[in-house]
C-alpha cells in the first residue's frame, strides 16, 4: 500500500520560500528538528519552487542537495552524511523500498497530502562511490495540461485536434528524454476522454492518474512488458490505446496492426525529428507497407523555458539578433505565417524578450516551460512516398513543401511572439 506524508503548513512555507537561497536557509535553520519535519520542509519547498526533481548526491564528505527547475539543476546545500542517512531511511520507508539493500538500485513511490492536492513522488535509489544517491520525481497533477496549454501555435491547433479526434490510426510523439512527450500524450487523453469511449494505457511507469482511463504499468519480472501488455490490451475492446514507448519490433507491429483495425494508438519514439520516426520504425524491422497506412501524425518536440513575466524586458533586437531571426525564419513555407513573420521582422518597432532575473524566477530570467513543435501530417501523397522507403532528408523536404515548420523555426517564432529568448532556443534546438 502506498504511503503518504502530510504537509500541514504549505502556506507558511510558501511565505518563507521565495527562492533557492531562502529554501537553503529554511533547511539550515531546522537541521536539528526531527527527520519527518525536515523532510516536510524539503518537499514543501520543492513544491513551492515548482521543482520537477529532488536530487540527493553523496560526495566524499557531505551530501549535495540539488533541485531541477524548468529542466535545469540548481545546487541548494550540503547535508551532513549522518543526517542524510536518516532522511534516506525515512524516504525508503515511505516509498516501500527495502532499507537493508544498498548495493543495487530500487524504485518506489509515495504520496504527499498537500491539502487541496495529492502529489505523488517517484523515488529511485542507486549505489554510488560514497553511498546511495536518491532522486525523487515530483508528479504534481497540475502538470497535466490541456492541449491548448502545450504551446501549439494557433494555426496548428486545429490540425492537432482533428488528428487526435480520428477513430483510428497512430499518433507518435518523438523527442529526447525530458522533452515533454508524456505530457503531450496525457493532454491528448484529457482532450478526447469521454464516457462513450474506452481508453487503456500501458506505461513505464504510470506518472499521473487520469480519471476515466484504465491505466496499467509494465512489470517485466512478471512478464508484463510493452509487447505482452499490448497484446492483452487489444483483447479488452478499447477504442484508444496509449503505449508508453515503442522499443522493439514486436511492440511496433502490434501497435501498427491495432491502428489499422479500428483503434487510435498513441505512443512515443526516441528520434531527433518527426521524419526520423518513420525511419526508426523501419530500423526496428517494420515494413513500409504497414507503416504508411497506419500513421496519422508524428509530433516532434522540445521544451524551452519561458521568459519570466515579472522581470522580462522587451527590447529592440541587436543587429546580430535580427540577423539570426531573419536567417532562421527565411525558409518558412509560403503562407500566412511566413507573411506575418516577414512583416514583424521588417518593422522598426520589433521587440524581442531579454532576460534579467528577479527573486520570482530565482534570478534565472525564466519561469515555466512551453513546447516547441514539429508536425508531420501523413496524407495520401506522403503515404505513397513512405511506401518507397525514402531517406530522412527526402521526407523532411516533402514535409517542408507541404508546409511543415521545424522545431527550431517554431522556437524562433516564439521569440518573435515574446515568449522565450534566442539564447534559450539555441540552447535547446542548437545554433
Amino acid at each position: 500500500m502506498e504511503e503518504q506524508i502530510r504537509i500541514n503548513n504549505l502556506a507558511g512555507i510558501r511565505n518563507s520560500v521565495a527562492g533557492l537561497s531562502q529554501f537553503q536557509g529554511l533547511i539550515d535553520k531546522n537541521k536539528q528538528k526531527e527527520i519527518s519535519a525536515l523532510l516536510e520542509i524539503m518537499l514543501a519547498g520543492a513544491i513551492v519552487l515548482d521543482c520537477s526533481d529532488i536530487h540527493l548526491e553523496p560526495e566524499e564528505k557531505a551530501v549535495k542537495l540539488r533541485v531541477r527547475i524548468d529542466g535545469l539543476l540548481h545546487d541548494v546545500l550540503f547535508l551532513q552524511k549522518e543526517l542524510y542517512q536518516n532522511i534516506l531511511s525515512r524516504i525508503k520507508l515511505l516509498a516501500g523500498i527495502k532499507l537493508n539493500i544498498t548495493e543495487k538500485s530500487q524504485d518506489g513511490r509515495f504520496t504527499i497530502d498537500a491539502g487541496q492536492a495529492k502529489i505523488e513522488v517517484r523515488v529511485s535509489t542507486l549505489p554510488s562511490e560514497y553511498g546511495e544517491t536518491l532522486v525523487g520525481r515530483i508528479l504534481n497533477p497540475k502538470k497535466v495540461l490541456s492541449v491548448e496549454e502545450l504551446g501549439v501555435r494557433p494555426e496548428l491547433l486545429a490540425v492537432f485536434k482533428k488528428e487526435i479526434g480520428q477513430p483510428n490510426g497512430m499518433i507518435i510523439v518523438t523527442g529526447p528524454t525530458g522533452s515533454g512527450k508524456t505530457t503531450t500524450l496525457y493532454a491528448i487523453l484529457k482532450e478526447i476522454q469521454n464516457p462513450q469511449i474506452k481508453i487503456i494505457t500501458i506505461e513505464d511507469p504510470i506518472e499521473y492518474h487520469l480519471p476515466g482511463v484504465s491505466q496499467t504499468q509494465t512489470d517485466p519480472e512478471k512478464g508484463y512488458d510493452f509487447k505482452n501488455g499490448l497484446s492483452a490490451i487489444v483483447r479488452q475492446d478499447p477504442d484508444v490505446i496509449l503505449v508508453g514507448e515503442i522499443r522493439d519490433l514486436e511492440t511496433a507491429s502490434i501497435a501498427l496492426q491495432a491502428s489499422l483495425t479500428g483503434h487510435l494508438v498513441l505512443s512515443t519514439l526516441h528520434t531527433n525529428d518527426a521524419a526520423g520516426a518513420i525511419i526508426r520504425l523501419q530500423a526496428l524491422g517494420e515494413k513500409p507497407t504497414n507503416i504508411a497506412p497506419a500513421l496519422n501524425l508524428v509530433v516532434a518536440q522540445r521544451l524551452v523555458r519561458k521568459i519570466c513575466p515579472n522581470c522580462a524586458r522587451q527590447e529592440k533586437p541587436t543587429a546580430e539578433e535580427l540577423r539570426k531571426l531573419q536567417n532562421e525564419l527565411s525558409d518558412l513555407s509560403p503562407g500566412p505565417v511566413k507573411n506575418e513573420t516577414a512583416k514583424k521582422l521588417a518593422s522598426p518597432s520589433l521587440k524581442i524578450p531579454h532576460t534579467f532575473g528577479c527573486s520570482f524566477c530565482n534570478n534565472t530570467g525564466y519561469k515555466g516551460r512551453i513546447g516547441i513543435f514539429e508536425f508531420f501530417v501523413v496524407d495520401d501523397e506522403t503515404e505513397n512516398m513512405i511506401l518507397r522507403s525514402p531517406s530522412v532528408p527526402q521526407l523532411r523536404k516533402k514535409a517542408k513543401e507541404k508546409g511543415m515548420i521545424s522545431i527550431k523555426e517554431d522556437g524562433f517564432l516564439k521569440v518573435v511572439s515574446g515568449i522565450t529568448s534566442i539564447e534559450e532556443i539555441e540552447r535547446t534546438a542548437g545554433e
